[in-house]
């Protein structure tokens, strides 16, 4: 589907492209999650905005080289939200998305896991930023459920090291949840695929973000760049608005399952 030029539509628009697409790659910031109750990032409660020391355990340099802020990491994922969350409405209009045959690519920004407990294939999920639920030790590269580690810190372990044993000792390097931290770089492959699906989709639906976090804001102008209409829907003007073809406001537990219905919202005056 080709950009239309004009001001961008709303709701009814975002419909209109959305069902008349064959290939629709769709970015996800924490916005979608906020409604299960994981609060975003840098939205006014976002955890950054109200912990900005936060921000400092999530810098690769700062958590491998400081005790102190491993222990105090692992004290905050023990206490996370994101362990009673469950996927919303917005989540599940995305997997109907998919089972409708339409989703080449869904490219999430968020560490929660809740597309893949909505339903959505594997194959079809680029976790770019990883995921919090797996737990990597960053000495062998062995990985675990987080949850398993989060039972050694209840039981007393501050600072959880590995436990995998080789040729009878035991590794003892750092454990961190697989995600990627301010200073480590992406995983190439899913960035490939994803930077691959936004070059050839024919509708970007973005969702949730405030396209301000690079490289995955850089998907946006890339599908605008090679024909694909772009349809954004969050909270909050984002830096690509002025490239839409329709914005939304409506929170996304309410968009979007409007956007992927059979039946059209009703049309904008």
């Amino acid at each position: 589907m080709k950009r239309e030029e004009g001001p961008p539509g709303g709701l009814h628009r975002a419909w209109e492209i959305v069902h008349a697409a064959e290939h629709v790659v769709v970015l996800v910031g924490a916005g979608i999650s906020t409604d299960s109750g994981i609060p975003d990032f840098r939205g006014p409660q976002g955890v950054w905005t109200k912990d900005p020391s936060a921000q400092t355990r999530a810098t690769i340099g700062a958590y491998m080289s400081d005790p102190r802020i491993r222990e105090a990491a692992w004290r905050t994922r023990l206490d996370s939200q994101v362990w009673a969350a469950r996927p919303n409405a917005g989540h599940l209009a995305l997997v109907e998305l998919e089972r409708r045959g339409t989703l080449e690519l869904l490219v999430t920004q968020n560490i929660d896991g809740l597309h893949l407990i909505a339903g959505h294939q594997p194959a079809r999920v680029v976790e770019i930023h990883g995921n919090m639920r797996e737990t990597v030790c960053m000495t062998c590269g062995g990985r675990q459920p987080t949850r398993l580690v989060l039972e050694r810190v209840t039981a007393g372990d501050t600072d959880p090291r590995c436990s995998v044993s080789d040729a009878g000792s035991e590794c003892g390097g750092i454990l961190k949840t697989a995600t990627i931290s301010f200073g480590q770089g992406l995983v190439e492959e899913d960035l490939f695929r994803a930077e691959r699906a936004a070059a050839s989709c024919d509708v970007m639906l973005a969702v949730g973000s405030t396209l301000s976090v690079y490289p995955a804001a850089a998907l946006v102008p890339t599908a605008r760049r090679n024909g694909a209409a772009v349809v954004i829907a969050n909270a909050e003007p984002t830096d690509y608005d002025a490239i839409a073809d329709a914005v939304v406001r409506t929170p996304l537990s309410d968009a979007l399952p409007k956007i992927v219905s059979e039946n059209p919202p009703p049309a904008e005056p």
